[in-house]
């Protein structure tokens, strides 16, 4: 099975608990799962993942949460091209900031494939105003994906 590290991102804690949730999951089916939070480059590429998964809330207008930043500016500025690596994106958000919605998943996505990874599935986005528990929706595609993909 894959090792897979997980990178969450979160204001209030929910990202957090969806990623919490995500280990204890992917540890069912059979992977390494590593949570980062916070993330660090060096302490994620010293796990040596086969994926990367970002668990992500959005702040303000499309912002990346503060403990999330300083892993992508590390991404950005160091990281070479991902080769082989493959990657997901959970990106937390309320649709009812319309443009934003998302952001931070959608930056995490546009950084990764410059990288030029291989996405194991369209970035799955959790609206707050539907959704009260981000963990409902989120792990039956996590379920679904690393099931399937390994």
């Amino acid at each position: 099975m894959a090792t897979i590290a997980i990178m969450a991102g979160t204001v209030y804690g929910g990202a957090q608990y969806v990623a919490e949730q995500a280990v204890d999951l992917l540890q069912q089916l059979g992977h390494q799962a590593l949570l980062f939070h916070p993330a660090r480059l060096n302490d994620v590429q010293q796990a040596n993942a086969d994926h990367w998964l970002v668990i992500t809330s959005t702040t303000g207008q499309g912002d990346i949460p503060d403990d999330l930043v300083p892993f992508f500016v590390e991404v950005q500025d160091r990281f070479p091209l991902f080769g082989e690596k493959s990657w997901a994106i959970i990106a937390l958000g309320d649709s009812s900031y319309g443009d934003t919605y998302c952001g931070a998943g959608e930056k995490f996505r546009q950084l990764f494939s410059e990288l030029q990874g291989r996405e194991l599935s369209p970035m799955l986005r959790i609206d707050a105003g539907e959704t009260l528990q981000p963990e409902d929706v989120a792990l039956p595609w996590i379920n679904s994906l690393y099931s399937i993909q390994m």
